[in-house]
């Protein structure tokens, strides 16, 4: 049994490298206007920043998580780390918007930290806190992703948009190191082998389901590329499927992904996925929409990033009070009650925003549910799923978070943006009409999980084909 005192320690090198990789998420948003002016190009060009870390994110997940359930978790984590720093020197030193985009790439192989950061809480974890370690983990994600946004205007101001990737440079070197100095080594390991075929039939479908779902609206959501892209897709995502069930050797086994202990809790991903950016990423947009409109607040970027600061420490409330929480609540209870809390407080938005002081606290209530909902989704796969495949299945519904991300942002793109007043400034009933749309998502994602049915509890997870099944390997 790990001493207390060196699970504490391995705890905090797994936190602070997520932390360092959860600040990149959305770190370039704020600071847009920077990169077109700097680098000389349209707004247009600029987002690709975005999207390059979402794509390159979506890719690196599920793939490198699987690669930590093979040859080793810790081995793994510090290769992510060293490709993220790589990106972070790249991006910092970027003299046009190709070399800022590939550092961006290099970056998004950061999003696989996330599965093999969950996968080594249970690795060295006593079980009496792995439930509080995974729900405060979990916080940190999203507090990272919302702490760049608030930290990227102020920050940028002072030490230029470089500087924010020096930043995250220095905080992944930091996270490195702890981790090579305090994260044991484990001999835990999956038996089999990376599946090469699937794992490019994988990433195929998701790079040609996230492209169009970013820049659709850019293009058009009927242009021939678009519709390609989505019909590309769908035979990707069919021949994918096929291929995993014919496998001995599966990348992510689908008759895991079906059991009714998990598929609610992976459709619920998605769907809270499209409602956390739908409103926590519109929201800033929505403040900053000018006053002479005669409805909008019209703060300054700076200051519409302070009105997340509610959201931030709701999060950090309900993600690390988890723990605490499944004395009296189960998981999955947590997990309905935050979706629900996520589509009242949107409501409530809709109904009350002529005042920054009414949308601090919706912010506030918000970033309660889904601190929550995030905490609670990744302690059931956790404990749903065997040890050795921690890493895949913590991956995929990290995955389905971030496509629901893409299909938040276009959804409220094509609402918000489908009607502008005379000055090109979107109307106020869009924002009602797309955060009640919103609204309705979470309380759908709440609805799936509180009404399937699951498996009669048993101390045993869920059990996954022979081939499968967490085998002994030398430390690596």
């Amino acid at each position: 049994m790990t001493i207390r005192s060196t699970t504490t320690r391995a705890y905090a090198a797994v936190a602070v490298s997520v932390a360092s990789i959860a600040l990149l998420q959305n770190l370039v948003i704020p600071v847009i206007p920077m990169l077109e002016s700097d680098l000389r190009v349209g707004s247009d060009a600029a987002t690709w920043t975005m999207t390059a870390w979402l794509i390159a994110a979506a890719v690196a997940t599920p793939l490198l998580g699987r690669v930590g359930d093979l040859r080793g978790r810790r081995a793994t984590l510090l290769a992510v780390l060293a490709v993220v720093m790589l990106g972070d020197l790249v991006a910092a030193l970027a003299s046009n918007l190709g070399v800022l985009i590939l550092g961006r790439v290099l970056q998004g192989a950061g999003g696989a930290v996330f599965p093999l950061a969950f996968a080594l809480l249970r690795e060295f974890m006593p079980p009496e806190r792995l439930t509080a370690a995974i729900g405060s983990v979990s916080a940190l994600i999203g507090i990272g992703g919302a702490a760049g946004s608030v930290l990227a205007g102020p920050l940028s101001s002072a030490i230029g948009w470089r500087g924010l990737f020096e930043v995250a440079l220095v905080a992944g070197a930091v996270g490195a190191l702890l981790t090579v100095a305090w994260i044991p080594r484990s001999d835990m390991r999956a038996g089999g082998r990376l599946n090469t075929l699937s794992a490019v039939l994988l990433s195929g479908w998701l790079v040609a389901l996230l492209l169009p779902l970013a820049s659709g609206a850019r293009w058009g959501w009927t242009s021939a590329t678009t519709l390609g892209l989505f019909a590309l897709a769908a035979v990707l995502l069919a021949a994918w499927v096929f291929s995993e069930l014919r496998s001995a050797d599966p990348l992510v086994d689908i008759r895991m992904l079906a059991h009714r202990a998990i598929w609610p809790v992976n459709a619920a991903g998605l769907l809270i996925g499209v409602a956390v950016f739908g409103f926590w990423g519109y929201l800033p947009l929505f403040l900053e929409v000018p006053a002479d409109t005669g409805w909008a607040l019209g703060l300054t970027v700076q200051t519409a990033g302070l009105v997340l600061v509610p959201l931030l420490i709701g999060m950090s409330v309900a993600g690390f009070a988890t723990g605490a929480l499944t004395r009296v609540l189960t998981l999955r209870t947590q997990l309905v009650l935050g979706g629900l809390l996520m589509g009242a407080t949107v409501v409530g938005a809709v109904l009350f925003h002529s005042a920054v002081w009414q949308l601090a606290i919706a912010g506030g209530l918000f970033g309660i549910g889904v601190g929550a909902a995030y905490a609670a989704m990744a302690s059931i796969i956790v404990e749903g799923v065997p040890a050795a495949n921690v890493g895949i299945a913590t991956g995929v519904n990290a995955n389905l978070r971030s496509i629901g991300s893409a299909i938040g942002s276009a959804l409220m793109t094509a609402i918000v943006f489908s009607a502008l007043d005379p000055t090109g400034q979107p109307l106020e009933r869009g924002y009602d009409i797309a955060w009640i749309t919103i609204a309705a998502v979470a309380v759908v994602a709440a609805l799936i999980v509180a009404i399937v049915p699951t498996a009669r509890r048993t101390t045993t997870p869920v059990q996954l084909p022979t081939g499968t099944q967490p085998v002994l390997a030398d430390a690596a």
